[in-house]
């Protein structure tokens, strides 16, 4: 569903991710964490298709996000940290204008349903403007939900939210992936998502400093009795070097993909 290899992104002298390499499946969630600067918001950005990525390959569902943009775009929804709205539009007029972009069948409806789960009914008629910070993030969770898409990158989603939100939020990440969605959630709040991920991808510094099965992350440190704990072992090492730019061999690019990353 999701195949990175390689992955570099460079901001004139500034080497944001360095060669990073992960695939996840249909069903997935995956916990991306790290520090302020890991390289998380560029990783997402890049497989959203937002910025491109100065080398690698992004692979999601079948199609490369650099030659496939606009059919990618179609099955993957994005939701950065401050979500943009448009300030003159009512909440109700966000579902309407989502359901027309995407041609979702009985759009109303589904977005009736968003909105009562999201206690977002009351203010279908307001203004994005007059929303609070938690409102904005639960109305843009809602058009993203909105035409089913079949990647989900939400990074800080839970900014904001007061805890009903986040329950809510949580609960329906994890009815998407048991319907087949394929999320990574990025957060600092590793308690919250300790019980939600599948997988965890920590990343330091632009470099993964590991990629598994959240048991697979416990059992490298079976000291840590928490997800947050084990994020901490993962991370507690001396001070990295500079990554190293590498560049690859467009010739091979194809031909070490499928023999590192598909599976």
């Amino acid at each position: 569903m999701i195949q990175v290899h390689e992955l570099q992104k460079l901001y004139e002298q500034t080497l944001a991710v360095a060669g990073i390499s992960f695939s996840l499946q249909p069903g997935d969630i995956c916990g991306l964490v790290g520090p302020n600067g890991a390289g998380k918001t560029t990783t997402m950005r890049c497989l959203a298709g937002l910025i491109a990525p100065t080398s690698g390959q992004l692979i999601v569902d079948g199609l490369c996000v650099t030659g496939d943009s606009l059919e990618v775009r179609k099955r993957l929804a994005y939701v950065p940290d401050d979500p943009p709205l448009f300030d003159d539009l009512t909440v109700g007029q966000h579902l309407d204008l989502i359901g027309g972009l995407y041609d979702v069948p009985n759009y109303r409806e589904k977005s009736d349903q968003l909105l009562a789960l999201f206690d977002l009914t009351a203010k279908v008629n307001e203004l994005a403007n007059s929303l609070s910070r938690g409102m904005r993030q639960k109305l843009a969770i809602c058009c993203n939900y909105l035409f089913d898409p079949k990647v989900l990158l939400l990074d800080e989603p839970l900014t904001g939210l007061d805890p009903p939100g986040i329950r809510c939020l949580l609960d329906s990440i994890r009815d998407r992936a048991a319907r087949g969605a394929c999320v990574i959630l990025s957060s600092h709040l590793l308690a919250m998502i300790d019980h939600v991920c599948s997988h965890v991808l920590v990343m330091q510094k632009g470099q993964v400093e590991f990629f598994g099965t959240s048991d697979n992350l416990r059992q490298r440190h079976p000291e840590a009795s928490s997800l947050e704990e084990a994020y901490f072992a993962a991370v507690a090492k001396p001070e990295l070097a500079s990554p190293r730019i590498m560049p690859i061999a467009p010739t091979s690019i194809h031909e070490a993909f499928h023999a590192t990353v598909l599976r």
